[in-house]
């Protein structure tokens, strides 16, 4: 646990045009893109997110995240535990990796 991990990457998340927060069903936060999860974090300890399952595969295959704990073996759901001060920039990053792909997502199907 990275004491104030959580607040850091509330606002982090929050300053990405159309980020939006909730209560994750779960507990702790969900941060939305027009309705569609890019992740959750779970207090100041683990962040979940969401990628397709060859970028998952690819992330917990380099170590830089775990398989997500409670989702089938198929998800692209992974984990990273918050155990230190780069753990928190990491989580960032993959979050605003998945925020990137979603909007250009979207951008493409203005298109």
């Amino acid at each position: 646990m990275v004491a104030g991990a959580g607040e850091r990457i509330r606002q982090a998340a929050l300053r990405w045009p159309g980020v939006q927060a909730q209560p994750h069903r779960f507990g702790g936060e969900a941060y939305l893109l027009g309705g569609g999860e890019i992740g959750h974090r779970h207090g100041d300890s683990v962040v979940d997110i969401p990628f397709p399952r060859a970028v998952r595969d690819e992330l917990v295959a380099s170590g830089q995240a775990k398989p997500h704990r409670f989702t089938p073996p198929g998800s692209g759901w992974v984990t990273v535990f918050l155990r230190q001060p780069s753990d928190v920039d990491h989580a960032i990053g993959l979050l605003e990796r998945v925020y990137r792909a979603r909007l250009k997502r979207r951008q493409s199907a203005r298109d």
